[in-house]
C-alpha cells in the first residue's frame, strides 16, 4: 500500500496537497486510432461507475424510446424516491437529471427497461463485469447494481466503452447518440477543445456491507473534440472523504492539469 499511495501522490499533485490519494488512474486514448496518449496509475481496477452510468441509460432509454428528448419525459418527484440530495426533490426532466446526477430519475429508466432487456443491453455493450444482478440476495438490480453494488468497471474499460460511443459502435439509434451527447452539456475550453463528461461519486463497500464513511471514488469520464480529433478519457480516484464530493473534485482536477495539455498530446 505505501508503494501505491506514493505513486498516486506523484500522479496527483495537487489533490495530494488536500488527502492522501490511495487509488488513482488517468487514462486518454485516441478515439480513431485506439492509441493510448496516456495511461498513469491503476487503470485497471474495477470500481463502482457511480453516475458516470447515467451515460449507459441515456443511451438505453433514448434506444428503447423511454426518454424523447432533452426535456421529455418531465417525471414527477415522489417522496419515496431516492432524494439525499435537495436539487432532486423536484419533478425532473433529462437535462436536470444529468446535471444533478438524479438517483431516482435513472431508476425509472432502467425499472421501464425491465431486467432481462436491461441485461442485454450492458451485454451488448460490453460493459465492465456485465453484473447487474444488484446486492446480493435483495434482487435490486435495476434499481442499485451501479450504486456501490454488483457493476463495476475500470478505467481501461471505460475508455473502450467511450470509444465505442463517439465512432457509433453499439447497437443503438442515431438518436440515442445525439441526445446523450445533447445532455453532457458540452462545455467550450479555452484552449478550442469541447468536452463532454459525466462525474460520478461512491463510497466503498466495506465487509459487512455497510458504507464506508471515511473515503469516496470520484470519476469523471468523457471525451474531448478539436476539429476532426476526438480524445476519449477517464479519472478516477479513491480518496478519503472531504467535503466536496469526489467526482467534482477529479473533475476540477482534469480540467486543469489535463485538459489544458490536449494540444500536446
Amino acid at each position: 500500500m505505501a508503494a501505491v499511495l506514493a505513486t498516486s501522490l506523484a500522479l496527483q499533485p495537487s489533490l495530494a496537497s488536500q488527502s492522501p490519494t490511495l487509488l488513482s488512474c488517468t487514462t486518454l486514448m485516441d478515439a480513431a486510432t485506439g492509441q493510448r496518449l496516456r495511461h498513469d496509475g491503476q487503470c485497471d481496477a474495477r470500481a463502482t461507475p457511480a453516475s458516470t452510468f447515467n451515460i449507459v441509460v441515456s443511451l438505453m432509454g433514448y434506444d428503447s424510446g423511454h426518454l424523447i428528448d432533452e426535456h421529455t419525459p418531465l417525471l414527477p418527484y415522489k417522496p419515496s424516491y431516492t432524494s439525499w440530495n435537495s436539487e432532486w426533490r423536484v419533478d425532473t426532466d433529462p437535462t436536470s437529471w444529468i446535471k444533478y446526477s438524479n438517483v431516482w430519475y435513472a431508476q425509472q429508466v432502467t425499472t421501464k427497461l425491465g431486467e432481462a432487456r436491461f441485461q442485454r443491453y450492458i451485454d451488448s455493450f460490453g460493459y465492465g463485469n456485465r453484473d447487474v444482478s444488484g446486492d446480493a440476495g435483495k434482487h435490486n438490480g435495476l434499481m442499485q447494481s451501479w450504486i456501490a453494488s454488483s457493476l463495476a468497471i475500470s478505467p481501461d474499460e471505460q475508455v473502450d466503452f467511450l470509444c465505442k460511443i463517439v465512432n457509433r459502435q453499439l447497437p443503438v439509434s442515431a438518436h440515442a447518440y445525439e441526445m446523450t451527447a445533447r445532455i453532457l452539456n458540452p462545455q467550450a475550453l479555452d484552449n478550442g477543445w469541447t468536452i463532454s463528461g459525466k462525474t460520478g461519486t461512491a463510497s466503498p463497500v466495506l465487509a459487512d456491507g455497510r458504507d464506508d464513511n471515511t473515503r469516496q471514488y470520484g470519476w469523471y469520464v468523457g471525451w474531448a473534440t478539436k476539429g476532426t480529433r476526438t480524445i476519449v478519457f477517464a479519472r478516477m480516484v479513491l480518496d478519503h472523504r472531504q467535503e466536496a464530493y469526489a467526482g467534482l473534485r477529479t473533475r476540477q482536477a482534469f480540467l486543469r492539469d489535463v485538459a489544458t495539455q490536449l494540444d500536446t498530446l
